[in-house]
């Protein structure tokens, strides 16, 4: 089972609700894809025993054969390439920018003079090891890159299908979340009772209901703000797993890089009540599928 731990906006949670789930369970996998800031190493501490540069392939233009004709620029969705003609005088040149570059291949598939070839590019690397049990892969993207997916999926080319896998997914709702979240068979949105948290949270869950994945709620600091969240997930009916309060010695022990698991006990059997949720609404879930599938015959039918 894979289970992502997303929300719509920073700061409300999401990686102490995945830290602790993993901590509680047995034979899991944990994957930090938020790999613009990946924090969860910061709380399970993980050995490291393997590291790797994870690249993306961009277009080198060898201008010996290329006759500036501009196909490549005009394949471009995402004008990562300019092309400047010869005119008179002056010469022609080809301009890549790899920031804009999404790797489709198109330029150097389309190119008629076969002047594009293509390079490997490093965009961060990939860390695996263990935390105790646990297996623990995450991705750290480079200072100054802009796009994070490519780096995102290459993480969870990791997944280890025999184990529970827990996604630890960036905050928001663009490009970067969906990577993540997609193929999960089940989706946990942390998210705080304000204005703000709601806001978001109706975003998140707009993502999910494109996507097709069962989800629920977690609601952190939940004895503060007001009691929209919750008229909101009942209108949606969206099952609400749990509630955290605001708790003046869990911010001391996120503070420390202390797990809520570690010191406050009574929290194991919550975050594994949270699982056992998880786990029944899949099962109801494949159940529906499955009698949408099955053939129904009718008098007459042979």
């Amino acid at each position: 089972m894979i289970i992502s731990v997303a929300s719509g906006k920073g700061g409300t949670g999401k990686t102490t609700v995945a830290v602790n789930l993993a901590l509680v369970l047995s034979n899991v996998q944990f994957l930090d894809c938020d790999v613009e800031e990946p924090n969860a190493h910061l709380f399970l501490k993980p050995d490291v025993k393997d590291r790797k540069v994870a690249t993306i392939p961009i277009p080198q233009v060898d201008e010996s054969k290329c006759n500036y004709c501009g196909r490549c620029r005009d394949i471009c969705a995402y004008n990562a390439i300019a092309v400047m003609p010869k005119n008179g005088d002056r010469k022609g040149s080809v301009l890549i920018f790899p920031h804009l570059c999404h790797s489709c291949g198109g330029c150097s598939l389309l190119c008629p003079q076969n002047a594009i070839s293509e390079v490997e590019k490093e965009i961060g690397i990939i860390e695996r090891g263990n935390c105790g049990v646990i297996q623990f892969v995450h991705g750290r993207l480079n200072i100054g890159e802009i796009m994070s997916p490519p780096l995102i999926k290459q993480v969870k080319e990791y997944i280890n299908p025999a184990r529970t896998i827990i996604i630890d997914a960036p905050p928001g709702t663009s490009c970067p979340v969906i990577a993540s979240v997609k193929g999960s068979d089940f989706c946990i949105l942390v998210t705080e009772p304000t204005p703000f948290g709601l806001n978001d949270l109706v975003l998140a869950v707009e993502v999910l209901e494109k996507l097709q994945i069962p989800h629920g709620v977690l609601v952190n600091r939940s004895d503060i703000g007001d009691d929209k969240v919750d008229l909101y997930c009942k209108g949606k009916n969206i099952p609400i797993l749990m509630r955290i309060p605001f708790d003046k010695e869990i911010a001391s022990l996120y503070s420390r890089g202390i797990t809520i698991v570690e010191e406050k006990k009574e929290y194991i059997e919550k975050f594994r009540d949270v699982f056992n949720l998880i786990t029944v609404s899949c099962h109801s879930e494949r159940s529906e599928e499955s009698r949408k599938e099955t053939p129904r015959f009718t008098q007459g039918d042979k």
